[in-house]
């Protein structure tokens, strides 16, 4: 990723979504809560200007990382994430296909 790069996490008691901040803009992942301890990832959406630069990994990440530390499950509806976590057998513990 270039320049300065923050995410944020916004989340409500039915879903959220996280954030990726760069340079003024911003790319975004989507979330459903689905029960107390289960999210399905619904959509993730980077701006042309702004691919390529490793945002939307990044925002995967992030919600992996949230699941391994809250003790939940992701269920990839989207794309971009049922494809990322097929290529990444090590997110076994927090994905699951359905």
């Amino acid at each position: 990723m270039t320049g300065t790069t923050t995410i944020q996490k916004d989340d409500s008691s039915d879903g959220g979504r996280y954030i990726a901040a760069i340079d003024g803009a911003a790319a975004e992942m989507t979330y459903t809560k689905i029960g107390p301890a289960l999210i399905s990832i619904d959509h993730t959406y980077v701006p042309d200007h702004m691919r390529g630069r490793g945002l939307a990994q990044a925002l995967a990440k992030s919600a992996v990382m949230d699941a391994r530390k809250g003790g939940w499950k992701i269920i990839p509806r989207c794309r971009f994430m049922h494809v990322q976590a097929k290529e990444h057998p090590d997110w076994s513990d927090v994905v699951v296909f359905q």
